[in-house]
């Protein structure tokens, strides 16, 4: 089956114009005709202006200030293709891999995201997310690689249809492990979410993050949506898991403050998963981090730094 038109490139991108442009130049000459959207989350470094000039193939969406990992749901309603390849600023698709990523997903129609294997650095280190990824305990079953309960957002190939099914992704939680509540609604709805090491994708960190604030929305998300979707039990135990983390951090106090500001909005919209999905997601928690560490985002490492696009 020919890939021409099945899928969708979008970039998430704020504030980092030079390596957006880079990456861009990359992805153009990706085989195969992908269109390629990049959404614009309110930078104000001359982003919008130089993606025009130099690639005016590409479509731009500019949003008055950085909507965090939301902006991705307004890319994704301007996307006609059944697939969506996600992407950062500071990641690129290798020559190939959207090819075969469309072609596992079309043979798998039950599957929603498939995580790429992300080779970080000119030096091509395998991300130890992905390491994990690939030794999940989850029953793989007929899926053509490591069934997760997760994903790394701007490294995966996702289903057009399965997005919109769950929403897209929760606004409130902006960036920071955005993916496990997406994750686990999609297992709640069937779907699957599969790592397959031959689909790659190439990360070039920036140095132009906060990471002390990343840390805290991180700790602030995975408590939000432990009270989301688990029971209270799991809830509290991953609250308590989170807040010894930012202890450790020394950011307790801060971390406490974000977490309790915007637990009644969480509250509100708390649906627990059916016994089923719980049941995967106490499997990663139990797992020996030294198998398969599980973070906000189950399948990926706890301590991982895993959420590219920055606040």
């Amino acid at each position: 089956m020919t890939t021409e038109g099945r899928a969708t490139i979008v970039v998430l991108t704020h504030n980092r114009r030079v390596q957006l442009l880079n990456t861009l130049a990359a992805l153009e000459k990706l085989p195969g005709n992908w269109p390629i959207i990049v959404m614009d989350n309110g930078s104000r470094d001359g982003t919008a202006a130089a993606v025009s000039l130099r690639f005016p193939s590409v479509m731009l969406i500019r949003a008055r200030r950085n909507l965090g990992a939301a902006g991705r749901n307004i890319a994704a309603a301007y996307v006609h293709t059944p697939y969506i390849a996600f992407c950062d600023d500071d990641t690129q698709w290798d020559p190939g891999s959207l090819q075969r990523a469309v072609d596992v997903m079309d043979d798998g129609p039950a599957i929603a995201v498939l995580n790429a294997c992300v080779h970080v650095g000119p030096m091509r280190l395998m991300d130890p997310t992905c390491q994990a990824m690939a030794k999940s305990p989850l029953a793989r079953g007929q899926l053509p690689g490591p069934r997760l309960l997760g994903f790394m957002a701007g490294a995966c190939v996702m289903r057009t249809r399965a997005f919109y099914d769950v929403g897209g992704y929760w606004p409130p939680l902006f960036i920071g492990g955005e993916e496990e509540l997406m994750a686990l609604d999609l297992a709640e709805r069937g779907w699957s979410m599969v790592y397959m090491e031959d689909v790659v994708t190439r990360h070039f960190p920036s140095k132009l993050r906060d990471s002390p604030l990343r840390h805290r929305l991180l700790v602030r998300n995975a408590i939000w949506v432990a009270w989301m979707r688990r029971p209270a039990k799991a809830a509290w135990r991953e609250t308590w898991r989170q807040l010894a983390r930012a202890k450790a951090r020394r950011t307790l106090f801060l971390s406490t403050i974000d977490a309790l500001t915007g637990l009644p909005r969480a509250l509100r919209s708390r649906r627990v998963v059916s016994p089923q999905v719980e049941a995967m997601r106490r499997l990663l928690d139990q797992t020996p981090k030294e198998a398969v560490a599980t973070p906000a985002v189950s399948g990926v490492p706890r301590h991982s730094n895993h959420s590219w696009p920055r606040a």
